[in-house]
């Protein structure tokens, strides 16, 4: 009795176990095992998107040389150093040119005695040849003595200008504020100007740079003066800078063989702390906006039979529904009939 009374318990237990598995089977929901999502409302944005690199606006870079040739006594700034607008950057040795100076000056000095007695003998002969004792050939050579003394006189304080001009040149100043980008001479050097002027320094002026984006052929039809546009950098890739089309270069721009257009963004919010020039900028252009459109991501259509397929769950069960869809983007579409906001819908469907 007792091993009649433990096979039909062992039975009985079998049946139950089978009862509650087959019922936890039939529970068990239509997304358990597949990634879903909900259509929302959202605003879609069409971009063009493109890749440029921040570089200095036409002035905001400038090499600052030597107009005339010496010896770097003094040279107080390294890359790095933030300049203001003539500030020093360079100091000649100016031995020679403040001896040139005085030099000129001295000239100029002794033109001025030489007019002075040229007036002094011109009087004189006037006075001659007013009582008739001097005669008409004597009076034109003093005239004449009297006008290139004047000529001297001129050309010597122009001389002297010209010399304090090359002595205020061996003080380099700072032409622009901004950021000493690269030094390429030293103290002690000796720089020589002669058709060219020898390159000092290198100054950037971080609050004025510009994004150079190139944009595929085609697309630069649709992007305008004007246009809004947002871009990111590597560095800061969480955060976006708010951007405007000012120029759109006329001229093609080859690259691998692939044609593109270089489109210039002035960007809001300029910090020189952050942003540096040649930084490679990932730019979105924006082209149109619609707002609050159902939307889902792209993962969740399917085609089939030339349909727009969506999964839809449905009492539990996924149902498929054709929907009409509207704009797109690179991760959303526009549903505009098919689906109401709040449907769970399968991603990735198969």
């Amino acid at each position: 009795m007792n091993a009649k009374w433990i096979s039909l318990l062992v039975v009985g237990l079998i049946g139950v176990t089978a009862l509650f598995l087959s019922q936890d089977d039939g529970a068990t929901p239509a997304h358990a095992d597949v990634q879903t999502t909900k259509i929302s409302r959202e605003t879609l944005i069409r971009e063009v998107v493109a890749t440029g690199v921040i570089r200095p606006v036409t002035g905001a870079e400038i090499n600052v040389g030597s107009r005339v040739s010496g010896i770097v006594m003094n040279l107080p700034v390294k890359v790095g150093d933030t300049v203001e607008a003539g500030e020093l950057l360079a100091q000649l040795d100016s031995t020679p040119f403040e001896a040139l100076v005085q030099q000129a000056a001295a000239d100029v000095d002794l033109s001025k005695a030489e007019l002075a007695l040229a007036e002094s003998n011109l009087a004189r002969k006037q006075n001659l040849a007013a009582q008739g004792y001097s005669p008409e050939a004597d009076l034109q050579t003093a005239i004449r003595d009297i006008n290139v003394a004047r000529a001297k006189v001129a050309l010597n304080e122009a001389r002297l200008r010209s010399a304090e001009i090359d002595f205020g040149y061996t003080r380099i100043t700072a032409p622009i504020k901004g950021v000493i980008a690269d030094v390429t001479t030293r103290e002690g050097e000796t720089v020589a100007a002669s058709f060219s002027a020898p390159k000092f320094v290198s100054i950037v002026d971080l609050d004025r740079l510009e994004v150079q984006a190139f944009v595929d052929e085609t697309d630069i039809g649709r992007i305008f003066v004007g246009q809004s546009a947002r871009f990111e950098v590597d560095t800061y890739s969480d955060r976006d800078f708010e951007a405007r089309v000012t120029a759109i270069n006329p001229k093609a721009a080859l690259q691998n063989s692939v044609v593109n257009y270089i489109v210039v963004l002035e960007f809001e919010g300029k910090d020189g702390s952050i942003l540096r020039p040649e930084m490679t900028a990932h730019v979105r252009l924006q082209l149109e906006e619609r707002n609050n459109v159902l939307t889902a991501p792209r993962s969740a259509l399917r085609r089939q039979n030339g349909r727009q397929i969506i999964l839809v769950e449905r009492d539990g069960d996924w149902t498929e529904q054709q929907v009409r869809i509207g704009w797109r983007t690179d991760q959303k579409v526009e549903i505009v009939d098919g689906v109401s906001e709040g449907d769970v819908v399968q991603l990735n469907p198969s």
